[in-house]
């Protein structure tokens, strides 16, 4: 199949064809048609699947017939970073179809957003907390929205953004499209799109678990010795773009700087830092200027870049979800990409709920020759562990 052969006006075909789209993701593929026949949609897939080409094309071909400079279209997203992204994308998909896009969201002056409002926007890519102080002030009027989407729900629900949300649909006409689209599918995401969807089609692809793309490794290591474990795994392995995740926003701005101490191309990313710097940091790391990106997860989800390599789980998750969402960064669009998590003794619970979801056991490595201290790698699971294998030179640092 082919975007020709979806049911869209030539001016949309044209735009689809520059931005470099082929040949739809399966997402994308069983999606589109739904949203252009006006259905509500509970769509389940991982991230770098294509969902944003997924709900936007089909949004654009609606939108470009209709009343103008009112919002008729309003997607939901979790931080700052996800909005722009898909707003970025919007105005790459909606050139000359005299369509209007705009992201809302906090930490930047609200002034252009308000400016933007007067003269008219149709379609509002929005982080809930600001969207609310808009719509409390009465800079934006929603009662003519025709489509509502919720994206990355599941993290909607790691952030506490739910009653926020309650409180957005408040404002919305109750004759409306909705598209549901998440990751994953615990009881509160269930529960939440139950009250928003009316007689939803579900698109669901591949299981709620990490990408088959991705192989798994486990590196058990005791905390002291963590740190120089991740030099030595990164001095012998070949990589592209690699993304590091740490628990806290001290730990990963720490650990960026002593990155950066080694001559590695880094930045953190992680949520005390301006919007101006984090916005470097993950424009740096698109573009190649950053060859690492050290990051919590919060301040990561939403990343939407092709090309990285390896997630490096220097901090265990706490939940298999979390571990989805960050192994879900690297093998996207189909490509291949290695999942390395450094591994103590006392994440023993959350790995076996990680092996759980993922339906088989993930391999145990050392890195041979390195000093492991009085631990020896963890004796407990000797049994397990293989060797690290090939060794290569690391492409990723600074000449």
């Amino acid at each position: 199949m082919k975007f020709d052969d979806f049911t869209i006006n030539e001016g949309l075909k044209a735009n689809i064809k520059k931005a470099g789209y082929v040949t739809p993701t399966p997402i994308q593929e069983k999606a589109i048609p739904l949203v252009l026949e006006g259905k509500d949609i509970l769509g389940i897939a991982q991230t770098g699947t294509g969902k944003t080409a997924a709900f936007m094309l089909p949004i654009i071909q609606r939108l470009s017939k209709g009343p103008k400079r009112r919002v008729r279209a309003l997607v939901l997203a979790p931080t700052r970073e996800l909005a722009q992204q898909i707003h970025d994308a919007s105005v790459d998909m909606s050139r000359n179809t005299g369509l209007h896009c705009l992201s809302i969201y906090g930490g930047v002056s609200k002034r252009p957003q308000l400016s933007a409002l007067k003269r008219g926007v149709e379609i509002v890519i929005a982080c809930p907390g600001r969207l609310l102080d808009h719509l409390s002030g009465k800079a934006i009027d929603l009662s003519d929205l025709d489509v509502l989407v919720l994206d990355e729900a599941d993290m909607m629900c790691d952030m506490g953004f739910l009653p926020d949300i309650r409180r957005i649909l408040k404002f919305l006409p109750e004759n409306r499209q909705t598209l549901f689209f998440s990751a994953t599918m615990p009881k509160k995401i269930r529960n939440l799109a139950d009250t928003m969807l009316k007689n939803p089609v579900t698109v669901q692809i591949g299981s709620i678990a990490p990408a088959d793309t991705v192989s798994h490794a486990v590196f058990p290591v005791p905390h002291s010795r963590k740190k120089a474990l991740l030099f030595e795994i990164l001095k012998n392995t070949e990589t592209g773009r690699v993304l590091i995740f740490t628990r806290t926003k001290h730990r990963a701005q720490n650990l960026a700087q002593q990155l950066g101490n080694k001559q590695y191309n880094v930045s953190a990313l992680q949520g005390n830092m301006s919007q101006n710097r984090r916005q470097d940091a993950i424009d740096g790391f698109k573009n190649g200027k950053y060859d690492m990106l050290v990051a919590t997860d919060i301040a990561a989800r939403g990343i939407h870049v092709s090309k990285v390599t390896h997630v490096i789980n220097y901090d265990m998750p706490d939940t298999p979800d979390a571990y989805t969402h960050r192994t879900g960064r690297t093998g996207r669009a189909f490509q291949t990409g290695d999942a390395f998590t450094l591994y103590a003794r006392e994440d023993e619970h959350i790995l076996r709920s990680i092996e759980k979801n993922l339906g088989k056991p993930i391999e145990r490595k050392k890195v041979p020759g390195f000093n492991y201290g009085d631990s020896g790698g963890h004796k407990s699971y000797a049994r397990k562990d293989s060797s690290a294998g090939r060794r290569y030179k690391h492409t990723g640092r600074a000449g």
